[in-house]
């Protein structure tokens, strides 16, 4: 069986770290995330955003890689998912299978848990499904760890994040994606207590200014993550591919926040 945390980062991190668009906002969130920016409505315009950046991968769902997919950007297919209309403890199940998301060219499956909900041990069985059929396959499984529901108040508490981290560890994940903890130290215990598990923030609700978010990105490289899974803090942006750019420039290229800023505001 070849080692599947190998074949992520070859696909994921051929330059040694990596970026992932992540485009699974609509069906979590609703069109409203796209109200900043009314062209990331458009898949195809996320794609561009993705080659053009150079980044690594996109993160769809099924119905947007059936429909909009076009193997430019290698893709990480979102197996379940949820909306914000539903108001009961955290639960997301799967809406596609290992097998359809090859069938539709994914080079690796991702799926949230929800650890501390009352329904963790329902996406706990599914995933442990999920990962025999990503084994089966040869394809790489991106676990988000997001604990909620239950105990948890603070979601990027120190603590909590570092229990994500090694949940996302001990049930079989071959990359995950957890929050940032806010600063580097902690942040690197999180990925300390992954193990060989290779670490993605999470990029979150966009940030009030960019130089903000351009900082946590710094923080969680120089604790030892892979590199970031964003969204919203790229997209949202009204000049979303130069902030794009901007990114690739800190996690390829090994610039600082200080180096790129005049860049930044020219």
């Amino acid at each position: 069986m070849t080692n599947l945390i190998e074949k992520f980062l070859k696909i994921f991190a051929r330059r040694g770290r990596s970026i992932i668009l992540a485009y699974d906002h609509g069906i979590e969130h609703g069109p409203t995330d796209f109200l900043e920016n009314p062209d990331a409505a458009d898949p195809e315009y996320i794609l561009k955003i993705a080659r053009e950046a150079g980044f690594d991968g996109v993160v769809f769902q099924r119905g947007i890689a059936e429909k909009y997919y076009d193997g430019s950007v290698p893709l990480i297919l979102k197996l379940n998912g949820k909306t914000s209309l539903y108001a009961g403890e955290p639960i997301s199940v799967a809406n596609c299978t290992v097998e359809e998301a090859v069938s539709l060219g994914a080079s690796a499956v991702g799926y949230t848990i929800y650890p501390g909900s009352g329904y963790e041990w329902k996406m706990f069985e599914e995933l442990r499904t999920i990962k025999k059929e990503a084994v089966k396959f040869d394809i790489p499984l991106v676990i988000w760890s997001y604990p909620r529901g239950g105990k948890v108040t603070n979601e990027t508490a120190p603590e909590v994040v570092a229990y994500a981290a090694r949940i996302a560890l001990e049930v079989g994940a071959d990359a995950m994606k957890i929050k940032y903890t806010g600063d580097p130290k902690t942040f690197a215990w999180a990925v300390k207590v992954a193990g060989k598990v290779p670490v993605l923030m999470s990029g979150g609700p966009k940030t009030k200014t960019e130089e903000e978010f351009l900082r946590q990105v710094e923080g969680a490289l120089e604790a030892g993550a892979l590199g970031i899974a964003v969204g919203r803090n790229v997209w949202q942006r009204k000049d979303a591919l130069k902030f794009a750019k901007i990114l690739a420039e800190m996690v390829y290229g090994g610039k600082k926040v200080t180096d790129v800023l005049p860049e930044l505001y020219r």
